[in-house]
């Protein structure tokens, strides 16, 4: 049965939103935090184990150094406070694919806390989300559950359990409550998650694909009337992972707890899990509070002293952030605020300096990028990065406009090409003889047959009015099967007209 909804304006308008966001970070080390497994996405399952990923009785973790400092650079990025002396902690709860029964997590000392991120909407305006802490866990294994609808565990046969990802180091970075957010609550949680990426990325720390669970949130709403009203029972979104399902939780959830709260209803305290399908949450089990987990001190490990000479070491080793990144790009490139904006939406930043890097223009490289490019890439339902084409690809077809050896029309079908697997641009246009039409006597007589076909454009043209100029040119065209220079042309045409 479907749920009641208010619709969206009319659930800002009558209550108060407040959002939180924990965002678990999966770290690209080669270990798991607390053993020599390796770590590769896409491995065969339960191939990356040792006896302390899989809890065995007498195994002893001993802590991943990289990922400690991973953690210090976020923290740094985030503007958090270090905390000289954290612990680690044992959280204690029953899952098939956690094999120690309990998860080794950071609780009342994490080793990050009491920070800010700053993002960027798309009018502009900044917006500062506050940071309670990002403290650094070992990741759960995956579980599949087979024969039920989905991928779901409800109606499924039975379940396996993959134990690769068990131990992977993670960073998980909460939120403090996000109050004021009005009705751009959905905005703002994905400018932040995509801040977020940004930042790991630069400083290089993870991958942040989402669509593999590199980076994934919970995502946390309640309601209340009045900005001065205490906090209203929240929901717990668990595990999405896209930017855009996060945008549409938030939406979701406040559309439905409006309308359970206008009809004098009580919002339960539950995780919930959004659905892509059907583009709506679904109610999990009552949420736990933290006592239910039992935390407790890890007496495998000592507590983790970070020296402030060591923060300072970390602190030169930290890269450009991606805002100022942004903003140099922005200059270099020429681009305006609007244009910038167009390449952010388009998460086409690094593809683009990567396509500059590579010789092309900026202006050229986002022509491609955001052109002909992402049509292709909204047409497969994939991200840009996921197409079958290189930056150094794009540069060599705009090198090869650059030479005059393609014209836009030859471009375009080389870039074709490439996407359908045939190479390499030099190999696409040897393949099918894709070549500008250069020769001055073959343009000179397609000229002459095209003005001769259209004697009512020539006089139009002599009289100075250009427009119909387009007809000469796409005869020109049609007689070359497109490979003409259309400057050539146009160049040719001027001087019979005046001849």
């Amino acid at each position: 049965m479907a749920e009641k909804l208010m619709k969206y304006a009319d659930a800002v308008k009558q209550f108060d939103p407040v959002i939180g966001l924990e965002t678990h970070v999966e770290l690209s080390t080669n270990t798991k935090l607390f053993c020599p497994a390796h770590v590769e996405f896409g491995g065969d399952p339960n191939t990356q184990l040792t006896p302390v990923s899989l809890g065995l009785p007498g195994s002893l973790p001993v802590l991943n150094e990289a990922a400690v400092d991973y953690a210090i650079k976020l923290g740094l990025a985030l503007h958090c406070e270090i905390a000289e002396w954290s612990q680690f902690s044992r959280k204690n709860y029953f899952y098939p694919d956690m094999p120690r029964n309990y998860q080794i997590s950071q609780y009342d000392k994490p080793t990050n806390g009491n920070g800010y991120l700053d993002v960027e909407l798309d009018d502009g305006t900044i917006f500062r989300v506050p940071i309670e802490r990002a403290h650094i866990e070992d990741d759960a294994g995956k579980n599949t559950h087979v024969g039920g609808a989905d991928g779901r565990i409800e109606g499924a046969d039975h379940s396996l359990v993959d134990y690769n990802r068990a131990g992977v180091p993670l960073i998980e970075i909460v939120t403090k409550p996000i109050e004021g957010v009005g009705d751009r609550g959905p905005e703002i949680a994905g400018a932040y998650m995509r801040t977020l990426r940004d930042i790991v990325r630069a400083l290089n720390i993870s991958h942040a694909r989402m669509e593999q669970g590199n980076m994934r949130a919970d995502v946390n709403v309640s309601l209340r009337r009045n900005p001065t009203d205490p906090f209203g029972t929240r929901s717990e979104t668990k595990n999405v992972n896209s930017f855009r399902g996060i945008e549409k939780t938030i939406q979701y959830e406040i559309r439905r707890q409006a309308a359970i709260l206008n009809d004098g209803g009580e919002v339960l305290q539950e995780t919930r899990h959004w659905d892509e399908a059907s583009q709506t949450t679904a109610g999990g089990r009552v949420k736990s509070d933290a006592d239910d987990y039992r935390y407790f001190p890890d007496p495998d490990l000592v507590m983790l002293h970070i020296t402030k000479e060591h923060i300072e070491e970390m602190k030169a080793q930290m890269p450009e952030m991606p805002r100022e990144r942004r903003n140099r790009l922005k200059g270099e490139w020429g681009f305006n605020d609007l244009e910038m904006r167009d390449v952010l939406n388009a998460d086409a930043l690094d593809l683009i300096e990567a396509t500059v890097a590579a010789g092309a223009s900026a202006a050229g490289a986002k022509k491609w990028w955001l052109g002909e490019l992402s049509r292709e890439a909204n047409a497969k339902g994939v991200s840009l990065e996921e197409l079958p084409v290189t930056p150094a690809d794009v540069a060599e077809v705009e090198k090869l406009i650059a030479d005059g050896k393609l014209n836009d029309k030859l471009a375009k079908q080389t870039v074709s090409g490439v996407l359908a697997g045939e190479g390499t641009p030099a190999e696409v246009v040897a393949k099918h003889g894709y070549q500008v039409v250069s020769d001055d006597g073959a343009l000179v007589a397609a000229v002459q047959e095209a003005m001769a076909a259209n004697p009512d454009v020539v006089e139009k043209l002599k009289a100075g009015n250009m427009k119909p100029m387009g007809a000469i040119i796409g005869a020109v065209m049609k007689a070359t099967k497109g490979q003409a220079d259309a400057k050539a042309v146009n160049k040719i045409v001027m001087e019979r007209l005046h001849a």
